[in-house]
């Protein structure tokens, strides 16, 4: 006699744990644990450089750069990254034109802060601050033989931040460019939140550059 059996075959459905927007973020997160490396790195030797001189061979950076300017540039990078997050939200609300709007406020707030590094920078350097000297200003002989490497470090912190900034302005225009394209929606969107982790980043950058370089 055949019996007949029935045999219940459990199939694995295979579901990919890594989705376009999982990679995207995750390859955004990598890249940015690097570039705090390099921050780090950048910061760490100019405290070194800093500590090494000693009070009397450092002149106080308040002596040389414009706190005024730079603390409203500091607020315009953190204005421009309220503008991010508020574009993020009308996407994922459905909102294209509002995103677009905000995107467009962000990278205005990019280009300004950008237009007010290169005057500093030229406001800097007419006045002395180059990459071999600093501006006398009744300073002692002391101070300013020791703090030649302030001008290096210093243009080598804040240009590589500003290279940052450009090349976030470069792609928030990209992105508001598809934006308008009509490329996001309420449930495609995670390339705007992608160049978001990137622009906060940018902006979380600058504040410890203008604490450290500025403030200290």
């Amino acid at each position: 006699m055949e019996h007949a059996t029935t045999l219940d075959h459990t199939e694995d459905v295979y579901e990919p744990s890594l989705t376009p927007d999982s990679l995207g973020k995750l390859g955004m997160w990598v890249f940015l644990v690097g570039d705090t490396m390099s921050f780090g790195a950048l910061l760490a030797a100019y405290a070194a450089l800093r500590a090494g001189a000693g009070i009397v061979g450092w002149v106080p950076p308040s002596e040389i750069l414009g706190i005024n300017l730079t603390a409203f540039m500091t607020f315009l990078l953190i204005c421009s990254s309220v503008t991010m997050v508020k574009a993020l939200e009308s996407i994922q609300n459905g909102n294209v034109s509002r995103m677009c709007t905000f995107l467009g406020l962000t990278i205005a707030g990019g280009v300004i802060f950008l237009g007010l590094q290169a005057y500093e920078w030229y406001h800097l350097i007419t006045h002395g601050l180059t990459l071999t000297g600093i501006p006398d200003h009744g300073l002692s002989g002391a101070a300013i033989s020791g703090s030649t490497l302030f001008g290096p470090t210093f243009y080598a912190i804040t240009g590589f931040h500003g290279l940052h900034v450009t090349g976030g302005v470069i792609y928030l225009a990209v992105i508001l460019i598809h934006g308008l394209r009509g490329r996001y929606t309420a449930e495609f969107n995670h390339e705007v939140e992608i160049v978001g982790l990137y622009w906060h980043f940018v902006d979380l950058i600058w504040i410890m550059v203008f604490t450290f370089i500025y403030l200290l």
